[in-house]
């Protein structure tokens, strides 16, 4: 593992300093869809349909063909971070900068999609006496450098629920960390619903829905955030003492949080 992060060190030091053009294929593509889809939606009349049909001589899709019955969708595929390394730096050797980048970031990607599954395999099996809900198990990133990186998991089944986020969402954070600044919600009125709280050694947020139920949010190193939510918990005490069964201290570790 260190070979490999070494050497994908290496092949990023030497990447970051090619040029490279942006293709506007893709928007082009959607631009086209778009067109495609206001013209289908006229009748010859010039009338717009209603929304579950289609002109004459059209399926609903903007073709006269069959509908698909037929298919088990795209499966799962693991990324080879040694691969993606090794043609990043052919790539870079025969001056296809391009190809080289791509290959760079699936490597990260693939980096960041194991670090998330070994956060996962560390979590507690139980939580307040919940089950982990396995195909609720999510791991996504965008490949970037952590920037997007997402962990999600699920304890039930039933009506009571916990589920916990980990993540580097901007916009999570942002809002997080302006509650926190501005100090605006350390009332100790009774009838709140959001304050601020301790989370161990952090400070955090926690709220309170009549519909959606309890939620801490907890900015912890330099760019990460945990989001705990319950339903149905009969209190705050409860809720709390169910979230603090997370080491959060190990996902920084493993995330390689200062």
């Amino acid at each position: 593992m260190k070979r490999i992060l070494l050497a994908f060190g290496s092949v990023v030091l030497i990447v970051s300093i090619a040029t490279h053009q942006a293709s506007s294929q893709n928007l082009m593509e959607k631009m086209k869809k778009k067109a495609e889809e206001a013209i289908l939606k006229k009748t010859p009349a010039g009338e717009e349909t209603k929304d579950n049909q289609s002109p004459a001589g059209t399926s609903s899709t903007g073709t006269s063909g069959p509908s698909n019955t037929k298919g088990g969708g795209l499966s799962a595929k693991t990324i080879d971070v040694t691969q993606q390394i090794a043609e990043a730096q052919t790539a870079f050797g025969a001056k296809k900068y391009t190809d080289a980048k791509y290959s760079i970031r699936q490597a990260i990607l693939g980096i960041e999609l194991e670090i998330g599954k070994s956060i996962l395999k560390e979590l507690p099996e139980k939580i307040a006496g919940l089950s982990i809900v396995t195909e609720e198990d999510n791991v996504t990133s965008s490949g970037i450098g952590f920037v997007g990186l997402v962990i999600h998991r699920v304890y039930g089944p039933g009506e009571k629920q916990f589920t916990l986020t980990i993540g580097n969402d901007a916009a999570m954070l942002s809002a997080v960390n302006m509650y926190l600044a501005a100090g605006a919600y350390a009332s100790t009125a009774d009838e709140q619903n959001i304050q601020q709280t301790k989370f161990k050694d952090y400070r955090a947020i926690i709220e309170y829905d009549e519909s959606s139920g309890y939620k801490l949010s907890v900015p912890f190193g330099q760019s990460s955030i945990l989001v705990t939510e319950g339903v149905n918990f009969s209190s705050e005490e409860e809720f709390m003492s169910a979230s603090n069964e997370i080491d959060i201290e190990n996902i920084k570790k493993h995330l390689g949080e200062q």
